[in-house]
């Protein structure tokens, strides 16, 4: 019997998902939705949080603000819940409404911006409000997931280490790219492991992460409208781009088995079975999953919201592959 006191002391870090007989390939999902946050966002908010208040940044006058898509800042409303801190979440109207009432719930304030700024876009206008938030109240204390160290250590710690233990046969590890905090933090453990691990991101059409004009990018999570800057690309050995009709068509045949992913989800995925596609050999793969799929149910699994963006083609069923690649 597993006991508690704080939602973060809980998080299910061993749970896979084989999808071969979804996707024809040997590809194991590492489900992070498993905790009261929903996400493997938790992970970076407890280690940004609990370095600020070592660091003595954080005191009990604080106001956390940070700038996120929607999953951080769940995380942390529930951790500024558990310790009593004010929490102040600036995100965008891409933002899912199950999430921005989740965070509410949970006590936070949700700023939501709706202009873009001329250079960064919807996320550069996002911490163009924190910078001013900041600017006029010296409680405020951004943590930064951009720039903080802490975002990537974590995944360093935990998440790496978790799948290096289930696989130490691992040939391939695909991982959506967003902050960069996962990517970063994985692809640094295992650049000193025991064997080579071949590290895949995943980003969505439209970001500029590795270097792509930016584009419209109405699904949450994944992709960037500036080069994050925790990105060292040193690290990473391809890059996969997946459309966003891609990602709900990938989203929507993993429901048709029983799983109801995320949208950063269904883009992991589909940039996983496009790489595995090319290869001539079975290689042993994970991808991350790192929310599940409840805060899409109006967006990403609602057909009229689809068709409206994406048209009817989006909502055309993925086929599965009659066999794996060959061994």
């Amino acid at each position: 019997m597993k006991v508690i006191s704080t939602p973060q002391e809980f998080n299910q870090d061993d749970l896979y998902v084989d999808l071969e007989a979804i996707t024809g390939h040997r590809l194991f999902l590492k489900c992070e939705g498993f905790n009261f946050a929903g996400s493997v966002k938790l992970k970076a908010a407890t280690a940004m949080v609990e370095a600020a208040e070592r660091d003595g940044l954080l005191t009990p006058g604080s106001i956390l603000v940070e700038s996120s898509s929607g999953n951080l800042g769940v995380a942390l409303s529930m951790i500024a819940a558990g310790k009593g801190y004010r929490f102040v979440c600036v995100t965008d109207s891409r933002c899912n409404l199950p999430t921005r009432l989740l965070m509410e719930a949970l006590g936070a304030q949700v700023h939501i911006i709706t202009e873009p700024s001329p250079t960064g876009g919807l996320l550069g206008a996002r911490i163009d409000h924190v910078r001013a938030l900041c600017a006029s109240d010296d409680r405020y204390v951004w943590l930064n997931q951009y720039t903080n160290p802490n975002n990537h250590i974590a995944h360093y710690r935990s998440t790496a280490p978790a799948i290096a233990r289930a696989f130490p046969d691992l040939d391939v590890l695909f991982i959506g790219a967003g902050t960069t905090g996962t990517l970063m933090g994985c692809a640094r453990y295992f650049r000193t492991w025991h064997r080579p691990v071949r590290i895949v991101a995943i980003d969505t059409e439209g970001s500029a992460t590795f270097g792509h004009t930016p584009g419209r990018r109405m699904i949450p999570g994944l992709g960037a409208g500036i080069r994050p800057p925790l990105l060292d690309t040193s690290y990473v050995d391809e890059v996969v781009h997946v459309s966003e009709p891609e990602t709900i068509r990938t989203c929507r045949q993993l429901a048709r088995h029983g799983f109801v992913f995320g949208g950063s989800t269904g883009t992991a995925v589909r940039g996983a079975t496009q790489w595995l596609d090319q290869q001539e050999q079975q290689v042993t793969a994970v991808a991350i999953a790192p929310d599940l799929g409840e805060r899409y149910l109006e967006t990403v699994y609602q057909s009229n919201w689809v068709q409206d963006l994406y048209g009817e083609d989006a909502l055309r069923p993925e086929t599965v592959p009659a066999t794996g690649p060959a061994s």
